[in-house]
């Protein structure tokens, strides 16, 4: 058969070559078919065992969690079991069953649909990303009426089998972590979908956003995943399979000697130290910070520890969280950031706040100013805390002075309630400031004069500064962190950090990075921040650098206009 290929998005490097595997989709299995009255009651008591069973997987899932785990896993299953109690999709079928005299897959199809399309009716960009956990949580429930099984394949065939599938689940992800598969490839989602943020955590080659996977590839159809370019070769020749093989020979020879200097400071050729940090979610994260060799954490995001749940931590659920990160990490430095929920990451408090358009609503500090109470106790947890550990804290999406200093004054009163209950903290404790709006970036002069260090969100930066959702798949290939006004953003925020002898870090999916390592670095990134996953292979970067013989292709690449030609000169600077 004549080989063909396939491009999507790659969201999880490495190479695989296997069969391919395909998913089916249940919801395109539904017919609808009368009951009779006789049989309804039995009709309603099979979709309950199917809720029921649904409930005991997910749990079960969730309980053989390793101890090592990300932290957004356990996050993303319990999304899932919120979404099955809502009467909505676990009381509502049942009525449609007895009204219309239908089988259970078609009701709650129906059902399903129903409220999917109200998801639609809202801007919302977090209730777009919910709209797919229903989708999802609805299939799990119809492939149990169906009768299908896990669709897992054949145990001692698992290494060669490629999981093709439109959509992959968070559970299904884990699932199929267990079983040890050598890829997955979606036909939906995007580079911050579940999908790929965990492909990413659980170091599994992965492509999403290939359109027609389904069609076009065949069940047990010879494919090749290069999860690097974002390609899928269907039918390779033997030529073409010699040619992957040698490749995913390298990288898994490459990933062994990674390990050789997980020890090294990360210091390059000409002496500098650059400081490799871990992004983390959860606590449970620590684990794997400390198995990465990283030098700290750099981001804190706690906004994980107000999701999913109905209520807020008080203080003390908070002061254990951030004490125990404290204490796990002993002198190495912890950057909490406070809450930035809003946008994509929902809290209880956000869920009452409903925006037209959360991205450049009423989010981050702007929302922890609106609602001071609520800051003021995160605040005196982070500070209790701060006695036990090097804790730092990073205020988010700062845009102006004003802010900030609004911000620098509920800090104080915090601290002096503190005194005011003789409760120890450090006095001392460092701020920094996010720098992720094009307007902080454009003022990082004067935030640089107020804070103590600064912190480069590139994530929204870029979204921001080209107008782009990163997570619709209609824009998302404009998402360009290479392009120049982006990097034009980043050079002045390090020129004020470092003309006030602030220190400096990014902290955003460019951290971690390694084709933008010896850039950033030679841009003069002082700390890059990123999932612990990626660290060895930032730090192989970094121990190959030299920032003086960096220093003047990087400034001739900063006054490029053109991508094109920034992409060719970063691959000189690479292969230097």
């Amino acid at each position: 058969m004549t080989p063909f290929s396939i491009h999507g998005t790659g969201v999880s490097n490495g190479i695989a070559i296997g069969k391919a595997h395909l998913i089916s989709n249940a919801l395109l299995e539904v017919v609808q078919y009368d009951i009779e009255i006789k049989n309804i009651p039995h009709e309603i008591k099979r979709f309950e065992d199917a809720i029921t069973a649904v409930k005991i997987d997910l749990n079960k899932i969730k309980s053989q969690l390793p101890s090592d785990s990300p932290g957004e896993l356990s996050a993303f299953i319990d999304t899932h079991l919120m979404i099955l109690k809502d009467k909505s999709l676990s009381s509502l079928p049942k009525t449609i069953i007895e009204n219309e005299k239908c089988n259970a897959e078609w009701a709650i199809k129906k059902q399903m649909d129903s409220v999917v399309n109200q998801f639609d009716q809202i801007e919302d960009l977090y209730l777009r990303e919910r709209r797919q956990d229903v989708i999802q949580v609805v299939e799990r429930v119809i492939k149990i009426l169906l009768g299908h099984s896990n669709q897992a394949a054949v145990k001692n065939k698992e290494k060669l089998t490629i999981l093709v599938a439109h959509d992959i689940s968070p559970a299904d992800a884990l699932h199929f972590k267990n079983h040890k598969y050598a890829a997955f490839i979606t036909e939906g989602g995007g580079i911050t979908s579940h999908t790929a943020i965990l492909s990413r955590s659980l170091n599994i080659p992965s492509i999403v956003a290939l359109q027609n996977a389904r069609t076009l590839i065949r069940d047990n159809d010879l494919i090749i995943v290069d999860g690097a370019q974002g390609v899928v070769i269907v039918n390779p020749t033997q030529e073409i399979q010699n040619y992957y093989k040698t490749l995913q020979d390298s990288w898994g020879e490459e990933q062994e000697k990674l390990q050789r200097i997980k020890t090294k400071k990360s210091i390059t050729k000409d002496g500098a130290l650059i400081n490799l940090l871990a992004n983390i979610e959860v606590p449970n994260d620590i684990l794997s910070v400390n198995a990465s060799g990283a030098a700290g954490v750099g981001l804190f995001r706690t906004e994980f520890l107000f999701m999913n749940r109905h209520d807020m931590p008080d203080e003390e659920e908070q002061f254990q969280a951030y004490k125990r990160v404290a204490e796990a990490m002993g002198k190495r430095p912890v950057t909490i950031r406070t809450l930035d929920s809003g946008a994509d990451k929902q809290t209880a408090l956000v869920n009452k706040k409903i925006s037209p358009n959360p991205a450049l609503g009423l989010r981050a500090i702007r929302l922890c100013l609106s609602e001071p109470k609520i800051f003021i106790t995160q605040l005196r947890a982070i500070l209790r805390a701060s006695q036990f550990g090097n804790i730092k804290i990073l205020f988010p999406m700062l845009s102006s002075i004003s802010e900030l200093r609004q911000t620098k004054l509920l800090l104080e009163r915090a601290k002096a309630s503190l005194r005011k209950d003789k409760v120890r903290f450090n006095e001392k404790i460092l701020i920094g400031g996010m720098i992720e709006i094009p307007a902080a970036a454009i003022s990082a002069d004067i935030f640089a004069q107020e804070l103590d260090f600064l912190s480069i969100g590139t994530n929204d930066l870029i979204q921001y500064a080209l107008a782009i959702d990163r997570t619709d798949e209609a824009v998302s290939h404009l998402y360009n962190p290479l392009h120049p006004a982006v990097l034009k953003l980043i050079a002045l925020t390090i020129k004020s950090a470092h003309k006030y002898k602030k220190s400096i870090a990014i902290c955003g999916e460019m951290a971690g990075e390694p084709k933008l390592t010896k850039l950033l670095i030679g841009m003069g990134v002082e700390q890059l921040s990123m999932h612990p996953s990626h660290i060895l292979s930032v730090k192989q970067q970094v121990l190959n650098s030299s920032i003086k013989n960096m220093k003047t292709s990087v400034l001739r690449l900063l006054k490029l206009s053109e991508v094109d030609k920034i992409e060719t000169l970063l691959k000189k600077i690479n292969q230097s």
